[in-house]
């Protein structure tokens, strides 16, 4: 018999509430499953490393891209299988892997369906699902924490967004696997596990979660016409095209600004910094996945390969 365990963000809703998930999960047989619930994302890996240390098997993690990252961070490169309860506003990492959205659907998920390897990333050690960026992205979600986000959902990023147009541009040089891929002013530069980003937009077409690379985005656009131009050709699908962007993918990452920037790790923001070491973790975490989402894994290209 499986151990289940369970850590919740109190605050975010999901189906009928917590309530209704101690329901289904008492109907698939875990009527006692380790239970914790914290008040705040950052008190989750406490709890995810207890329920390990007490067993578990599979760990229900109910909460946003905040709380998953949170404790994805705590049991990387362990035997814990995550099962991911999308209950936060854009749950992005739920939405790339085809989680779904309803309760009683996401739980049959962690129960019964497939066991994937993801890759990781990390920035200054702390670890990452779905993207680490600077810049314009870490502005606009730092904009919409504090109530906005609860009060308006995913518009609250387009409000935040649109003042954050106008910020200056910072000096940036970045390396990628030793080699220097790029020096100059920065509006952004984002660095992905998948494909879908912020709103939902596939930004890298190209990403894979388990190819053992992440990639790269540098925006360079100054005012909000050069942005303008730039979400335009993104929301097309061909962000490769704006004059604005670089793209590349690699292994490791270097990035250094001139001044200190804020950060973000899935959604989350950190303190500002003037460093980013990133880094790729192969096959670091096993998520709970719906049949359909399993992929053959490709086999890692490097540019110029």
């Amino acid at each position: 018999m499986r151990t289940v365990a369970v850590v919740a963000h109190a605050g975010k809703s999901f189906g009928g509430g917590l309530a209704e998930l101690r329901q289904v999960l008492a109907r698939e047989g875990f009527a006692e499953p380790l239970w914790y619930e914290v008040a705040k994302s950052r008190k989750a890996p406490k709890y995810a490393r207890r329920a390990l240390a007490k067993g578990a098997d599979v760990l229900f993690v109910w909460g946003g891209d905040g709380t998953v990252q949170r404790c994805i961070s705590a049991v990387v490169g362990t035997d814990a299988v995550l099962a991911i309860l999308p209950a936060g506003t854009a749950n992005l990492l739920a939405a790339n892997l085809q989680v779904p959205s309803d309760l009683t659907e996401a739980v049959q998920v962690g129960l019964h369906g497939d066991r994937r390897c993801l890759d990781t990333g990390s920035v200054n050690g702390e670890h990452f699902a779905v993207m680490a960026g600077a810049g314009f992205d870490a502005r606009m979600i730092k904009g919409a924490d504090g109530g906005m986000k609860d009060r308006f959902g995913q518009a609250a990023y387009l409000y935040t967004g649109a003042k954050s147009l106008t910020a200056g541009r910072v000096e940036a040089r970045i390396k990628v696997d030793g080699k220097r891929f790029f020096k100059g002013r920065v509006s952004c530069v984002l660095v992905a596990n998948v494909g879908k980003v912020l709103g939902g937009v596939e930004a890298f077409s190209g990403a894979q979660p388990d190819d053992g690379l992440l990639e790269l985005g540098v925006v360079t656009a100054k005012n909000p016409a050069e942005w303008a131009r730039t979400l335009g050709r993104v929301a097309l699908g061909s962000a490769e095209k704006s004059p604005f962007v670089e793209f590349t993918r690699g292994r490791k990452f270097r990035i250094r600004f001139d001044r200190e920037l804020p950060y973000e790790l899935d959604g989350g923001v950190r303190p500002v910094a003037t460093k980013m070491r990133i880094k790729v973790h192969p096959s670091s975490i096993t998520i709970c996945t719906p049949p359909l989402c399993q992929a053959a894994v490709r086999q890692p290209v490097l540019p110029g390969e």
